[in-house]
């Protein structure tokens, strides 16, 4: 058991009777009364996404899980295929758990899944990526506006803002959480 206060992003709990992953915490701490969380839950099996407010003081069940340093193989169907590095164990997991995360994968690349009862439950990315722009077009000289953007198309198809100098061809950083540009990568 935990207080709700000391709860933060990234950890996993038993919420009525179900996992759920923490996507996002914010304390709240009103003139008057007890101070509060707000937490985003996502359920791990329904992917249902609920918002609940706890007292700082209210307990709460973490679950154990256990991580497990993996590297992505292919896409197979609506299964990622993953291989441990160590026992070269190749393990298959559903579109249900990668989500949102499918655009990031790139073949050869690590990832840790985390496992709870036997059962992978959530596939955790790093915090920044490496990407090379494959379509973008060319600044035009005298567009010296301040922080001004253009689009551009990675290799995964993604599309991100980035400032008028990157050109095709460079790779890039991504924060993987946001999508958004973070760098030029040297």
């Amino acid at each position: 058991m935990i207080k709700a206060g000391s709860i933060t992003k990234g950890m996993f709990l038993q919420w009525r009777g179900e996992p759920v992953l923490v996507v996002d915490k914010e304390f709240f701490n009103p003139g008057k009364g007890a101070a509060v969380v707000r937490l985003k839950l996502k359920g791990v099996k329904t992917g249902n996404v609920v918002r609940e407010v706890l007292k700082t003081d209210e307990m709460v069940e973490e679950i154990e899980v256990y991580h497990r340093h993996v590297q992505f193989l292919y896409k197979t169907g609506n299964e990622f295929v993953f291989m441990d590095p160590h026992s070269y164990e190749q393990i298959e997991v559903g579109k249900n758990v990668v989500g949102e995360a499918e655009k990031y994968l790139q073949e050869g690349k690590e990832y840790i899944l985390a496992v709870w009862e036997g059962e992978v439950i959530s596939l955790k990315l790093p915090k920044k990526m490496v990407f090379t722009v494959v379509k973008t077009e060319n600044a035009v000289r005298g567009d010296t506006v301040t922080g001004a953007t253009k689009p551009a198309i990675l290799e995964n198809g993604m599309e991100v803002k980035v400032p008028l100098f990157i050109k095709k061809g460079e790779k890039i950083v991504i924060n993987t959480e946001t999508g958004e540009y973070v760098s030029r990568k040297n």
